[in-house]
């Protein structure tokens, strides 16, 4: 009777957990060249609110657990105000993981980093950002005065170094 209960009990908890829906809306992308990001907002890690300044030259944009790790093993091995001092934003959407998976791993993960991390958490905000977009690679988004000039799709270290550190 108690394995019948724990499974009834396991099994309510994973279907309410994976059971957002799928955003299917048709959104306008938010990442196309001649388009402001004036008015994004974003919240990091650790729930703070952010938005850009026209300061900002680089956003760095993962959708994939793969690229994820890529981009922050790097950062990392970096002083916590190496973005900041190259003029660059990284944004991780995690908003694919199930909110269960989210709130007790991720998110916790997250917070262990000494660098921002800014994070797309609801699949309605990050529609948006990944309309259009190769989300198994990193997407470098070239900003100026918070308009983007450019986009650019990499996927090596080697790639997301020499972007950041371009001058």
């Amino acid at each position: 009777m108690k394995k019948i209960l724990l499974g009834l009990i396991a099994t309510l908890v994973f279907i309410g957990c994976s059971s957002e829906k799928e955003v299917t809306i048709n959104v306008e992308p938010s990442l196309v060249v001649g388009k402001s990001l004036t008015a994004a907002k974003f919240f990091d890690q650790f729930e703070k609110p952010h938005s850009l300044s026209a300061d900002t030259t680089k956003l760095i944009f993962v959708f994939s657990d793969d690229m994820g790790h890529l981009a922050n093993d790097y950062f990392a091995t970096k002083e916590a105000s190496y973005l900041n001092d190259n003029n660059t934003q990284f944004v991780a959407d995690i908003s694919k993981a199930p909110s269960i998976i989210r709130s007790m791993f991720i998110m916790p993960g997250l917070k262990d980093f000494k660098h921002t991390v800014l994070v797309l958490t609801e699949k309605v905000d990050s529609a948006p950002f990944r309309a259009g977009v190769d989300t198994e690679k990193i997407l470098v988004v070239t900003l100026d005065n918070m308009n983007i000039t450019a986009l650019k799709t990499i996927s090596s270290q080697e790639e997301l170094i020499a972007i950041i550190e371009a001058k």
